[in-house]
């Protein structure tokens, strides 16, 4: 990933809790097939000391569980938005006309080396503990033994389990920093205006930073 020095996100925390925040990866591998992607739904666990860990499931079907051997190396992409700018947003643009269209948005990649676990308890805990976070916001909230005892255990069999251990963090936060402030909050406005509320906030929130 390009990352110039103005956009690049080094917290640790933060980009953790971005990933926490926007769970919904890509899973990039490079296995005996080549390059392939999965998109997934992850669950990370970081302890103050120590490394942080994905973890996931794929389909027994899904044949990444055995093109990609454990231990190799892969790249797990998650983004927390993104949006076109308008030139138009700049006020900058009316009395100079020197601008051009961009995309900004907020991406982590997280490097770390792959796991898969054929195991029935340990997928029953990640489908337990992603359930229990995804309907915690449900009125009524869907619980594992809400399903036949014997429909759950087949579906169980079905998929297996998935661990990254994080190695290495990268993150960028594209947002205008190289513009002024005033063409800062130009587009983040612009982009709340369209609904891209994320990058529209993530943007007024670095300009109201800004000392200049």
């Amino acid at each position: 990933m390009y990352l110039p020095d103005h956009f690049n996100e080094s917290s640790r925390d933060t980009l953790l809790q971005c990933i926490a925040r926007h769970p919904f990866g890509t899973l990039i591998s490079h296995g005996n097939s080549g390059l392939d992607a999965q998109h997934l739904p992850f669950e990370l666990a970081a302890p103050e000391h120590g490394p942080a860990v994905l973890r996931a499931h794929v389909a027994r079907a899904n044949p990444v569980w055995q093109d990609v051997s454990n231990g190799d190396e892969v790249l797990v992409v998650f983004r927390a938005g993104d949006g076109y700018i308008s030139p138009n947003w700049y006020p900058g643009k009316h009395e100079t006309h020197r601008q051009v269209p961009t995309w900004n948005y907020i991406v982590v990649h997280a490097y770390g080396r792959i796991q898969f676990h054929d195991d029935e308890k340990y997928v029953r805990g990640v489908v337990a503990r992603l359930t229990r976070t995804h309907e915690a916001a449900q009125a009524q909230p869907w619980k594992m033994s809400d399903a036949p005892s014997d429909y759950l255990d087949a579906a169980l069999k079905s998929i297996i389990g998935v661990e990254i251990e994080i190695t290495r963090l990268a993150g960028k936060s594209k947002l205008g920093q190289d513009e002024t402030v005033r063409d800062m909050r130009g587009a983040g406005e612009g982009l709340k205006q369209c609904g891209h509320h994320v990058i529209g906030d993530a943007m007024l929130s670095r300009a109201a930073a800004r000392r200049d």
